[in-house]
């Protein structure tokens, strides 16, 4: 582990932080100067597509508008704390975000495509008996100017491809946090990432997983409708409940009916289900068939994950053979199912292994509620 040379621009004192503001929002602001809300599509596209943070370099505004934004707004970066890079290729860094607290976001780079795993909080309140973020506690929300921090700090930090393209081309929140129990900054963020002006991402490449927070989902649709990933780990409630407890207030059979709810949204969606596998407890032949049951001429798709053990966890990874000989019965049964490829395990950067630096404030008060629901 070593300390990260990057040193983001910064414009300090109390002024507007104008990262994580999406096209209106940045209109609006611009509105509130006296300015035409076309500035927003020119700041938009300096700040993430060219990637200059100095407002005294945006061109195209008036020498006058530099200059007040110079003094009044700000687009301050955090700061990386340390980078680490995987036998793999895997990247991972740990992020500062104030008062002690720090995430990780993980970079994934294949032939044909560059996935940045983003945190959307620090810590997480919902207690997934599995994962290593659960187990650190929650502190808070992140904001949505340090959610997009992440996607800007990775593209500075790896540089651009020979191309002349980011080498992030898909963004999976998918780190720390769940993303809709922080609905109101993760949206924002989700609409610059595919908006044209910002990183023109198509909505396929963005993709947003929950635990089943069902309320903010059937809102999602309307509000983004990127691509949705669902932690679903269990075919029944019974298990279920133990493994991921909001399981407890939005039971499988409401959680489904908003997902196939979202998948009927414009464009039709297929939704990804991950189901992390967990020896001798989620792994079985009648657990493929009952997952099956459910995934029966829905549009899902079922993404088996080899579990990544952290320290004091007490579950162990399912053997290989058990993973393909579920995914077998899955596919038998007419389901679609993949194996994900374990990526950075070296640097503890795999599905499940993120955990940060986190202050708990409330974990434990919350899943011992949800526990009790």
């Amino acid at each position: 582990m070593s300390t990260h040379p990057l040193i983001a621009a910064r414009n300090e004192g109390p002024n507007a932080l104008l990262l994580g503001m999406d096209r209106g929002q940045l209109a609006d602001y611009f509105t509130g100067l006296g300015e035409r809300p076309f500035r927003a599509q020119q700041v938009l596209q300096w700040v993430y597509q060219r990637g200059e943070l100095d407002f005294g370099g945006m061109t195209d505004l008036s020498k006058a508008l530099r200059e007040r934004l110079t003094v009044e707004a700000s687009l301050q970066l955090p700061t990386i704390r340390s980078e680490q890079r995987s036998a793999d290729g895997t990247v991972k860094w740990l992020i500062e975000v104030g008062a002690g607290q720090a995430v990780e976001t993980v970079f994934i780079p294949e032939p044909q495509r560059g996935t940045l795993c983003i945190s959307s909080q620090a810590g997480c309140a919902l207690d997934c008996s599995f994962c290593a973020t659960a187990q650190g506690g929650f502190n808070r929300n992140l904001s949505s100017a340090e959610i997009i921090a992440q996607v800007l700090l990775a593209n500075q930090s790896l540089g651009r491809r020979a191309d002349g393209g980011w080498p992030v081309t898909n963004v999976v929140f998918m780190g720390m946090g769940e993303p809709l129990a922080n609905y109101r900054n993760v949206v924002p963020v989700a609409r610059l990432l595919i908006d044209d002006f910002s990183y023109g991402l198509s909505r396929r490449r963005v993709t947003i997983s929950t635990a089943g927070l069902v309320p903010q989902l059937r809102k999602l649709a309307a509000d983004a409708g990127v691509a949705l990933a669902v932690s679903l780990h269990a075919p029944t409630d019974e298990l279920r409940n133990e493994l991921v407890p909001i399981n407890r207030r939005y039971p499988i059979a409401e959680l489904l009916d908003a997902c196939w709810s979202y998948a009927d949204g414009p464009g039709g969606r297929t939704i990804t289900f991950e189901y992390v596998m967990l020896d001798g407890v989620n792994d079985s032949i009648p657990q493929a068939r009952d997952l099956a049951a459910l995934m029966r001429g829905r549009p899902g798709k079922v993404n088996l994950i080899p579990f990544n053990p952290f320290a004091g966890t007490r579950y162990r990874r399912s053997p290989k053979q058990r993973i393909e000989a579920f995914r077998n019965e899955l596919v038998k049964r007419g389901a679609l199912a993949t194996i994900r490829r374990t990526r950075g395990d070296d640097i503890d950067a795999a599905c499940g292994q993120l955990a940060g630096r986190v202050a708990d404030r409330i974990k434990r008060r919350l899943g011992a509620k949800l526990r009790r629901t």
